[in-house]
């Protein structure tokens, strides 16, 4: 079974959103940890139907570790970003894991890139469900 961290911070709204969309495509025939930089986050990511949940730099760096596929907005591979919620350890342990990452271009951040098309969250999340189904050949 495809084990997915969804990582988000602050309100956790982002995580969500994309958790929803990953169970309605889904169902359970995959594994979600909602891992929040703070506790409010990774609640509401629950309340979205993950599996498990857990917060904080530590959780974030261990799971890192334990999981197939890592998603969220661009902002966690980014050293405190979301107003300082995601230390250094949290972005260098994404950017370190051997699992595949899909992020979201959006950010609070001082970012711009290049080449791509700004778009609302729900298009982007759209476009991330067909991209994992064509990956995982559903």
């Amino acid at each position: 079974m495809l084990k997915i961290a969804v990582i988000d911070g602050q309100g956790g709204g982002i995580g969500s959103y994309i958790i929803k969309a990953l169970r309605e495509a889904f169902g359970d025939k995959i594994e979600i940890l909602a891992l929040g930089t703070n506790a409010a986050a990774t609640a509401n990511m629950m309340k979205a139907k993950a599996n498990k949940g857990a917060s904080g730099e530590n959780a974030i760096s261990w799971n890192c570790t334990k999981v197939d596929l890592i998603i969220g907005p661009l902002s966690i591979i980014v050293s405190n970003a979301m107003m300082g919620e995601l230390t250094a350890k949290m972005a260098e342990a994404v950017c370190n894991s051997s699992a595949k990452k899909i992020l979201l271009p959006v950010t609070q951040e001082n970012i711009d890139i290049i080449g791509v098309v700004k778009e609302p969250l729900p298009h982007l999340v759209e476009k991330l469900i067909l991209h994992l189904k064509e990956e995982l050949n559903v």
